[in-house]
């Protein structure tokens, strides 16, 4: 008690202590908050600001107003490419989701072969995408891919995957589900390993099948978990591009041209950078909408321990 008079009557000596201890953790923090506001806020509010005008990056901005989000509304590309990145996120989020739980229920215990599983599933995580991207065009090749060298075995007429306007983009898809699928197993074993036995215990004593017990306990205790990896699944496949620009280019005809794709090809291929601008506030929206309903949503139904 005394020791804490005294300190304090230390600092009413020392005005200027106190101002620095006061100041210490805005002090810290400001680099970290320099960093963000210059790569994040700066860049988001600059897109804002150029989405109002007609700009190549060459001659002079030229304010148009609303005009390229009217050309946006009414532009059929844009739609398209909108409604392919619905459908792969629809394809993509429920195979990680369901794969990456089903797989990690089966590989949760502590076990050494279950530890060499887990890690060389989540190999394909740590690879670069464009490596990836070019292995999978060899196996889906038309003509002297592995996967139609399989179907061949069994008679089955060979499949146009990256080639087929009806398979491009479910292509696609498989190849990110097969890469992603590792961390979505990793972080859910995590997740099952932290349930309490306790749990499982009482669901044994009410003789509850495994069926029941996996709904009953498994899937609210790791409720929170997926709730993290469907949102953080989401966001990453509305944003998709490495795959896309590498396998396809958007082909056939606009079959996997995406929202994040067509950006760059009306920013960096066209240069209309203020139309771009209007497609990344666009998916700024869309991605802001989905997070805010999730967690105003959503997250009530979020069962944590």
């Amino acid at each position: 008690m005394a020791k804490q008079v005294k300190d304090q009557s230390a600092m009413r000596e020392r005005p200027g202590l106190m101002i620095w201890n006061k100041a210490l953790p805005y002090i810290m923090v400001a680099p970290a908050m320099i960093i963000f506001a210059v790569f994040v806020i700066y860049p988001l509010f600059y897109m804002i600001y150029v989405s109002f005008f007609n700009w190549n990056m060459i001659s002079e901005m030229k304010f148009v107003g609303l005009a390229n989000y009217t050309k946006m509304f009414t532009d059929k590309t844009f739609w398209k490419a909108l409604s392919n990145t619905v459908i792969y996120v629809l394809m993509y989020v429920p195979a990680s989701m369901i794969l990456g739980t089903l797989i990690a229920v089966f590989i949760k215990k502590s076990t050494r072969i279950n530890k060499i599983l887990q890690n060389i599933m989540f190999l394909p995580y740590i690879i670069s995408l464009v490596s990836i991207s070019f292995i999978w065009m060899w196996m889906m090749d038309y003509d002297k891919g592995l996967f139609n060298y399989v179907l061949s075995l069994f008679g089955i007429e060979a499949v146009n995957w990256l080639g087929g306007s009806d398979t491009a983009l479910f292509s696609l898809a498989l190849v990110n589900v097969w890469k992603s699928l590792g961390y979505y197993v990793l972080i859910i074993v995590a997740a099952l390993q932290g349930i309490p036995g306790y749990l499982y215990e009482a669901a044994a004593l009410d003789r509850a099948n495994p069926v029941t017990t996996f709904f009953k306990v498994t899937l609210p205790m790791l409720s929170p978990t997926l709730f993290y990896l469907l949102l953080m699944g989401i966001i990453a496949a509305f944003k998709t591009f490495d795959s896309v620009s590498i396998m396809t280019s958007g082909g056939p005809g606009n079959a996997t041209d995406t929202i994040v794709y067509e950006l760059y090809k009306q920013g960096f291929v066209s240069y209309r950078v203020g139309y771009a601008s209007a497609m990344g506030v666009a998916l700024m929206v869309i991605v802001g909408g989905i997070s805010i309903f999730y967690f105003a949503v959503l997250q009530k139904k979020v069962h944590y321990q």
